[in-house]
């Protein structure tokens, strides 16, 4: 396992380090020695996890050895490792969920480092009792702690004590939240209060965000925060997530609810005194009833609040929330005993569910009680006993249409309180304030990182904004101002709802699905828009066509669509869906048609196939007129405007862009996933031209994005991009070469039907490579070999690269020596009647300047290729009305009317030294047998990855061609090879040069 030297610490990396990844490392390092808070952006794919668990768990190894159960341990002894000997920091690694902290221990056993460790988990989650394991929320913490407390004790909690004495080495491996529950099953004991047992001298704790962000879940953990490291993985949502922590709304029907609820407690509590007889003071329905009075009353104060409108609403600083509070004499010392109450509520409901009927256990568990929402709201408000956060809140209320509900209860509208916190900064102060040594924010996709801490009120002297680690071939990224017929992209309200705009972008995406292999997906701003195109696409048809197909219909041609739904319920269907029709051959792909910030675009792999293209459709801004929005810009400018002039704060403007800007770079994170992943990159929007916007999408993109001035430039690069990606990926394929020759060849040949631009789906016996399919097979595999192979036989500096030509083949120079030629049409605009009309009636002549055909100028990629008018064709329908002959290169041609017979049709001139190249490479593969030439494959892959010795090889190739009648191979290899080479070449033709006159002297 390699070890680096950075900033003085031993690092133990399992892997050769990314120049990237030790940059990264250093920062985090940086940040826990100077004891200050990092800010730091590392694409998907980067390694970021794995470095960042190197780096710190090194960093923490330096102060001193991790712990080893070497503690005598002591049941509940809470402070014990808060005294003991050094106090060395511990380390709390957060994500947003148990999933992705579950990849975290999978990267953790990676590694070399084996510090104490656990994870934190609900009871929900971790509890084995056969009766509370059923229950939820606080009625389960309730039930717990009733277990506990009462003689018939839970038997798994009584366990362990005695099992940790016999198993304190526990948690020094990486264990995970089922780790823990099948310890407990298996050995009786409860996992939850192992896991709490366990943290008490972790050197490093797992767990969600709300573990630590919440104020009574943090203040439950046995745990010593003095000089501590936080860190949040995947922290991109971390603003958004503190804000919601500490706010609530409550909407009419949840308060109807509670009230019943409390009736019902009431109802409950009188049953059991008659039945008991007693005046058990436990469940009193005074109290019950006082509760719902409390509630009712503060209906009706809602009601009567005066509304500036219906758009408006009524809105106050947020210490007015006291003032409402107050008219019921909830105040902050009357708001404990409320709580209070409303927890004694909460177990008694719960209760009241289990015992109406035995058969309703079960179905307690699913059923929610109203009232903790309402026990919750009271904690926000009356936290610490004090006002001070108010002043960091809104109080909010707003009219809306009446539900089902309300609608039966005779109310027409429904209104919502709410007390909205707009300074996420409020749980990070709290941090400073337990006295953590250092947090660290990290992601994929943090970008723009100055309103990511001034939203946050947190000073970061450590940044970073990291490269990937893929080259500029694997990215594709461009900016699409006009579509196929010359219509701006712009989705603001402007335009969004405008019949042209939705069919130019409807016919964009038909050209993408078709140009795109495998899976697309398309991010909209909003359900709206979503919603509002696909209706439009499946209901009109091209105007400028004579096909009455729907723009849907030609997209469904092409690709199997999915539709991200809006119920969370339906989601995981919807992305098995997609995966199911990614698998299905009688297609090219499927197509996901999504949302910016909704399910898809968060923490979702669209590796490899899955992804190789994602279309962004315009900018996600939020809705201005929305009341939370409007409210929290007021908020910042009012911020804004009260610093001081020298103090840079963020206004409601910047704060507005910025979140849509992190919104679009979270989409165009679902591609390119890993180091040898590849994809594209689309912005269907003019307003991604501009350097203010290009500036907030993630650094790693920028040096790659251009902007196009026309729809034909983007089909013309973007075809060629993927036209290579099946050579970008055959290093990674490792599929043997077991066919003969002869089967070989056969393989090869590809018949891709391309009529009035519909590509036909290769039929399954057909390999099927760059845009029109999936490398997904032996067969497919071999035809990449054999494209591979092609692109290390090079000339230098004479002849061109074999594989520079984005199309032409080894299958289409074998079946030239067969006598037929395959013709891969280029893809031009679909829908696009306006391009070049004169090209349709008159014949067109390339005035090809001669520098162009010299043999090794760089850039220059030739090949026969076809260009027509994809107005809107049905597959195999029609003939092409027109034809033009382009050339395929880096650098667009001149175009001048001609005769229509001064060139052959589809004919492109190709440079001499190229047919050179091809015709040695089949004078190869007949001279040698297939056994041979499968040795021959494995050596050229060899030579260029340099897997083995050049020395090795070259002398494994003059082998090869070392029998009389490929003599001449053997000098003419020499000419395909890179200068450097060379001389080593002629040393092992010196050597069988020697060997053939030592044959002939001796023979003679």
């Amino acid at each position: 396992m390699p070890t680096y030297k950075i900033r003085g610490i031993d690092v133990d990396f399992p892997y050769e380090a990314y120049d990237c990844q030790i940059v990264y490392m250093e920062k985090v390092i940086q940040s826990l020695q100077e004891k200050c808070n990092a800010l730091l952006e590392s694409p998907t794919g980067t390694g970021k996890t794995l470095c960042l668990l190197c780096a710190a768990l090194a960093w923490r190894k330096s102060l001193g050895g991790f712990s080893m159960g070497k503690r005598a341990w002591k049941l509940s002894d809470v402070s014990q490792s808060q005294s003991d000997g050094s106090n060395l920091p511990a380390i709390i690694y957060t994500s947003r969920t148990h999933s992705q902290l579950r990849q975290v221990i999978q990267e953790l056993k990676r590694t070399s480092y084996r510090p104490k460790m656990t994870i934190l988990g609900s009871r929900e989650q971790l509890c084995i009792h056969e009766d509370v394991s059923l229950l939820h929320g606080k009625a389960q913490n309730n039930a717990c702690r009733s277990l506990r407390r009462n003689r018939k004790k839970c038997v798994h909690y009584t366990r362990v004590a005695e099992f940790m004495k016999g198993n304190s080495q526990l948690g020094e491996e990486p264990i995970d939240i089922e780790d823990l529950v099948n310890i407990g099953k298996g050995c009786g004991v409860c996992p939850y209060y192992v896991s709490k047992e366990i943290h008490k001298d972790a050197d490093i704790l797992f767990g969600p965000y709300n573990y630590v962000i919440d104020h009574g879940y943090r203040d439950s953990l046995s745990f010593n925060w003095n000089n501590s490291v936080l860190i949040f993985d995947e922290a991109h949502n971390l603003e958004g997530l503190s804000e919601d922590a500490a706010s609530f709304d409550l909407p009419s029907w949840l308060l109807l609810a509670c009230i019943s609820e409390a009736q019902k407690c009431v109802d409950l509590s009188v049953s059991r005194r008659q039945v008991d007889r007693s005046n058990d003071k436990l469940h009193n329905p005074d109290n019950f009833a006082i509760l719902k009075a409390l509630l009712l009353k503060l209906q009706k104060r809602i009601s009567q609040v005066p509304l500036e409108s219906k758009e408006l609403g009524f809105t106050r600083s947020g210490p007015y929330i006291y003032e409402l509070l107050d008219d019921l004499n909830i105040t902050n010392d009357t708001a404990s005993k409320l709580i209070g109450i409303v927890d004694e509520a909460v177990i008694l409901l719960q209760e009241g569910e289990t015992e109406t009927e035995s058969g309703r256990t079960k179905k307690a568990r699913n059923t929610t009680c109203r009232l903790e929402v309402l026990g919750d709201i009271l904690r926000k408000v009356f936290r610490n006993n004090t006002k001070d956060h108010a002043k960091y809140y809104r109080v909010h209320v707003q009219e809306v249409e009446a539900n089902a509900v309300d609608a039966l209860n005779g109310e027409k509208a429904s209104r919502t309180l709410s007390w909205w916190c707009f300074n996420p900064g409020i749980a990070m102060e709290e941090f400073l304030r337990l006295g953590v040594g250092s947090i660290i924010l990290t992601s994929g996709t943090l970008s723009p990182l100055d309103s990511f801490a001034q939203e946050l009120k947190l000073e970061f002297p450590v940044r970073l904004e990291n490269p990937h680690v893929i080259c500029s071939s694997q990215i594709w990224a461009g900016v699409v101002s006009a579509g196929p017929s010359r219509y701006t992209f712009n989705s603001s309200y402007r335009n969004r709802d405008s019949i042209e705009y939705k069919q130019e972008l409807g016919n964009a995406i038909v050209n993408f699905a078709r140009i795109v292999p495998d899976g697309l997906l398309v991010f909209f701003p909003s359900y709206y828009l979503l919603d509002q195109c696909i209706g439009c696409w499946k209901n009109i048809s091209h105007s400028n066509s004579t096909n009455s197909s729907t723009v849907w219909e030609r997209i469904c041609k092409l690709k199997q669509p999915v539709v991200e739904p809006r119920q969370s319920s339906l989601f995981l269907l919807s992305i098995e869906d997609y995966m199911k029709k990614l698998k299905d051959t009688s297609s090219s792909g499927a197509v996901f048609f999504a949302v910016c910030r909704g399910k898809v675009s968060e923490g979702l792999d669209f590796a490899d196939h899955a992804g190789r293209a994602v279309v962004v459709t315009g900018m996600p801004f939020a809705m201005r007129t929305d009341p939370k929005v409007r409210l929290k810009r007021e908020y910042l400018d009012q911020q804004a405007q009260s610093k001081q002039t020298e103090c840079k704060a963020l206004t409601g403007e910047e704060w507005y862009n910025q979140q849509a800007s992190r919104a679009v770079n979270q989409a165009v994170g679902r591609v390119i996933r890993h180091r040898h992943d590849y994809g594209a990159i689309i912005f269907c929007d003019e307003r991604f031209a501009h350097s203010n916007r290009q500036s907030q999408v993630s650094s790693w993109i920028q040096p790659h994005i251009k902007c196009y001035s026309t729809f034909g430039d983007v089909v013309f690069t973007l075809t060629r991009f993927f036209r290579e990606g099946g050579i970008r990926v055959a290093p990674m394929l490792k599929s043997p070469l077991s066919k003969n020759s002869a089967e070989l060849n056969q393989t090869l040949i590809t018949k891709l039907p391309l009529i009035e631009g519909k590509v036909e789906p290769p039929s399954s016996d057909l390999p099927s490579l760059g845009p029109y399919g999936k490398i997904n097979d032996i067969t497919n595999a071999q035809s990449v070999d054999e494209n591979y192979l092609e692109k290390i036989l090079m000339v230098q500096n004479t002849t061109m690269d074999l594989l520079c030509r984005n199309d032409k083949s080894l299958s289409s120079v074998l079946e030239v020596k067969r006598g037929t030629t395959t013709q891969r049409k280029e893809i031009v605009p679909a829908n696009r009647s306006s391009l070049v009309p004169s090209m349709k009636k008159q014949g067109l002549k390339l005035n090809i300047e001669k520098n162009m055909l010299t043999p090794g100028r760089k850039n220059s990629m030739y090949q026969r290729c076809e260009v027509i008018d994809l107005t809107n064709s049905p597959l195999m329908e029609e003939k092409p009305s027109a034809e033009v002959v382009v050339l395929c290169s880096s650098k667009r041609p001149r175009i001048s009317k001609i005769e229509p017979d001064a060139l052959p049709s589809n004919v492109v001139p190709c440079g001499e030294d190229e047919t050179r190249g091809s015709a040695f490479l089949m004078e190869v593969q007949e001279k040698l047998s297939a056994s041979e030439y499968k040795e021959f494959v494995g050596f050229m892959k060899a030579l260029k990855s340099k897997a083995m010795k050049i020395g090795h090889v070259l002398q494994s190739i003059a082998r090869l061609f070392s029998a009389p009648e490929r003599l001449h191979l053997l000098t003419r290899f020499k000419d395909y090879l890179p200068g450097k080479y060379h001389s080593i070449y002629e040393q092992h033709l010196e050597r069988n040069d020697e060997k053939i006159d030592s044959l002939i002297d001796r023979d003679g």
